[in-house]
């Protein structure tokens, strides 16, 4: 799936990378001779590195110095080059030695997205020597895009001096929550301790933010904000005390920003002033970070103040930051004064003739806190509500269909899924799926509810039997044109069947993995990887990895088979997943070499390459050809316009990847797939569930940018998995710095933005360059 992470109940997961080695390629001036030093202590290789590099490449350095200043363009495709074929070579390291810092920086930024850590120590010796300080920052940042632990150390150093220039140690701060989380990552993935070196890293970082917090008179800004941000990442014990310390500043960012740390982390340390700054702040993101806060702890004492913002604030964010609070309440006394708004929303969005109303956004936030708060209530009052927004919306909201399978599952059971009309079977799968979480604890609902399996089988192996004998049960329960499930709505319908725990499911899974949708297989290994290791359940999955290597368009099938096979645990599924091992996939060769390494079937980190780009010499220089100059794109929705600023400095080709797209009407007539209200607008999915895209992938191309209220960011499902799905933030989210690309701004438009909603429909994207 296609998606930025972040939201609510987000996990932080690592990316994957190259291992380290301990060798040292060394480049001479004509590419002649290699000297390689295998088995030195890393320190000396890196000293070595650059003694012998220097005397080596000094006639090369002098000769392009004088050109560099003049031909910028052209090292700089060499870099962009190297950057996207993520190829380590001797391309890059002959430019940490140019005169100009400029290009010293930009060939640091490329080693840390190649990410591969061999670089390191160059890198660490160039730290250590460089007279500028954008450089050293750079080479910090770089150190933490690599994420290997090797580089804790000397960050930490950078951290513990005091005295080190401030933009050093705010980057390096940001760096080891970035390493800190990999090894936090490779420990829940292993299932083993976590990593000694965490605990130095987690000590470096609450000192970097205690001793900025007791600065009071100058503190620096990017310190802390980088700061809190690394403690949310690396999760140390006590970092509560410290975080809840800087929500008394009065710059409201660094306040908006503790609370967004102490909310991801469900700490309470700072709740009695997160109840007054929900009051009294005057900044609507403090306030809805607030809400967060206190909704994520459980505080029983904000009830009164959360229902008041949650009812009359003036900025939505703060509003629906606030209804989730009291959803994780979970005091049914909110219900009746939510409802009554929501029936006001509604009758406003009526009177809209709209057909997603601005209303939506809000109205959606108030089903999900019904369903809560009025779990098995079987509240009249609530199901007509709820039905009333279902008619407004056309039953394509999975939202609707959750809450009134908990308000009254019996009655969603008897009326609205067996003998009920929807127009979105994928929404009916996730109040399905509800029912079969409720059943649970319910004797009644289980007796009632054992029909749903074979009925949900019929549905799914519908599309296996071409049209053919369609029970009279599908009829009754789907729309007159739709008599089978489309690939769109097999995934939901899947994760539903299992949630029952069918006998047959492993077959179910086994029969779907021959299906054509590659979202189709890809779920369906997830869910028999979350099955019994069994030799049929491994056999199905052996046998349908072939198909999935040759995948043309998407390659998410491929990882989940893989992911589902290093599961099984067996000989037969490793030899499987080393058959990856000649994909030409670079994602694929590098999910296979980390899984092999994780059951102990041998390291083959040599097979994983260089990337075979889509990219020429003519895409790079004209995604380059754009760095200084005024690039934008007025995307035109049902809702309105807006316009986003692109950053082609910061992210060449996908900015270039973004204006090609355009340019071909790629994102003409498509819906807008996600909405969370207060986190971003999600488009650019052709398949209109998440999980579509252009039919390549394009590199991250991660930057300094933070993201701030309307960044654009690329949307992913790991490290490089970017292609067509883009996002807009709605307030600032520092989770997402340094993890996802940014590659615009929104400069016009942010109201149209605020008013989307799932299923608004972009008409076009027109591009201006000038």
């Amino acid at each position: 799936m296609r998606a930025v992470r972040g939201h609510p109940g987000c996990v932080f997961s690592s990316r994957p990378r190259q291992a380290a080695r301990l060798s040292v390629t060394i480049p001479f001036a004509h590419n002649t001779e290699i000297m390689r030093f295998a088995l030195l202590p890393k320190a000396l290789a890196g000293c070595l590195f650059l003694a012998v590099f220097i005397a080596g490449a000094s006639a090369q350095a002098r000769r392009s110095r004088k050109d560099s200043l003049v031909t910028t363009p052209s090292v700089l495709l060499q870099i962009i080059r190297a950057e996207d074929e993520r190829r380590w070579d001797n391309t890059l390291p002959v430019f940490l030695l140019d005169k100009n810092p400029n290009i010293r920086k930009r060939a640091t930024l490329a080693m840390g997205r190649i990410g591969n850590a061999e670089a390191l120590p160059a890198l660490l010796e160039v730290l250590k020597t460089d007279p500028d300080t954008d450089v050293r920052q750079m080479i910090v940042f770089a150190i933490g895009e690599i994420e290997s632990p090797e580089g804790a150390p000397a960050l930490i150093e950078i951290v513990d001096d005091t005295r080190a220039p401030a933009e050093v140690r705010a980057r390096a701060v940001e760096a080891l929550g970035k390493i800190g989380a990999a090894l936090l990552n490779d420990a829940t993935t292993s299932g083993g301790a976590t990593d000694k070196r965490v605990t130095k890293i987690r000590l470096a970082i609450l000192d970097a933010l205690k001793f900025e917090a007791g600065r009071r008179s100058a503190p620096d800004r990017s310190s802390i904000l980088l700061g809190l941000a690394a403690a949310l990442r690396t999760k140390p014990d006590v970092a509560g005390q410290v975080i809840a310390r800087f929500l008394g500043y009065a710059d409201p960012r660094i306040v908006a920003d503790a609370l967004n740390a102490l909310a991801r982390l469900r700490l309470k340390d700072g709740n009695d002033e997160a109840r007054e700054l929900l009051v009294k702040h005057s900044d609507p993101v403090v306030r809805a970070n607030a809400a967060r806060v206190l909704g994520a702890s459980e505080d029983k004492q904000a009830f009164d103040a959360l229902l008041d913002r949650a009812l009359h604030d003036s900025d939505l964010r703060v509003r629906v930051s606030a209804i989730r609070a009291l959803g994780s309440l979970k005091n049914a006394r909110a219900a009746e004064s939510l409802l009554a708004r929501g029936a006001t929303l509604l009758e406003r969005a009526k009177s809209t003739h709209m057909d997603l109303p601005r209303e939506l956004n809000e109205v959606l936030e108030i089903v999900n806190a019904i369903g809560t708060l009025l779990r098995n209530t079987r509240s009249g009052k609530a199901v007509t509500w709820l039905r009333g927004v279902r008619v407004l919306v056309g039953a394509r909201s999975p939202e609707i269909e959750v809450a009134l399978a908990r308000v009254d599952p019996e009655l969603y059971i008897t009326e609205e899924a067996k003998f009920g009309v929807v127009e979105s079977p994928a929404s009916m799968a996730r109040g399905l799926q509800e029912i079969a979480i409720l059943k649970k604890d319910q004797p009644a609902l289980e007796r009632s509810s054992k029909f749903l399996p074979a009925w949900m089988h019929d549905l799914i192996s519908c599309r296996l039997r071409h049209h053919a004998n369609i029970p009279s049960r599908i009829t009754r329960a789907m729309p007159a044109a739709e008599k089978c499930l489309q690939p769109m709505d097999v995934p939901p319908f899947l994760e539903a069947y299992a949630a029952f725990k069918p006998d047959d499911l492993a077959g179910v899974l086994s029969q779907q993995l021959r299906e054509k949708d590659v979202v189709v297989r890809a779920t369906s290994a997830e869910l028999l990887g979350q099955q019994p290791a069994t030799e049929a359940n491994a056999r199905a999955l052996m046998e349908a990895l072939p198909r999935a290597l040759t995948d043309k368009d998407l390659n998410d099938a491929a990882l989940a088979i893989l992911e589902a096979l290093a599961k099984q645990k067996s000989d037969a599924a490793n030899q499987a997943i080393k058959s990856a091992l000649d994909s030409s996939d670079h994602l694929v060769r590098s999910k296979a070499v980390t899984l092999l390494r994780a059951n102990g079937a041998g390291d083959f980190s040599s097979r994983i390459g260089t990337v075979k780009t889509r990219n020429t010499d003519a895409d790079y220089r004209r995604a380059i050809a754009r760095i200084g100059k005024k690039v934008a794109a007025t995307v035109v929705t049902s809702k309105g316009s807006f316009v986003i600023e692109f950053l082609p400095e910061e992210a060449p080709l996908t900015v270039d990847n973004f204006i090609q797209l355009a340019k071909k009407g790629f994102f003409n007539g498509q819906t807008i797939p996600r909405v969370v209200p207060n986190f971003v607008i999600q488009a650019g999915d052709p398949r209109g569930d998440t999980n579509g895209g252009p039919g390549y992938q394009i590199r991250c191309e991660i930057n300094e940018v933070p993201y701030e209220r309307g960044a654009v960011g690329m949307a992913l499902s790991g490290k490089d998995t970017g292609g067509s799905q883009w996002f807009v933030t709605h307030s600032p989210q520092p989770h997402l710095d340094g993890g996802y690309t940014v590659f615009g701004h929104v400069i016009r438009g942010m109201e149209v933005v605020d008013n989307i909603a799932r299923g608004d429909v972009i008409s076009r994207v027109v591009i201006n360059e000038r």
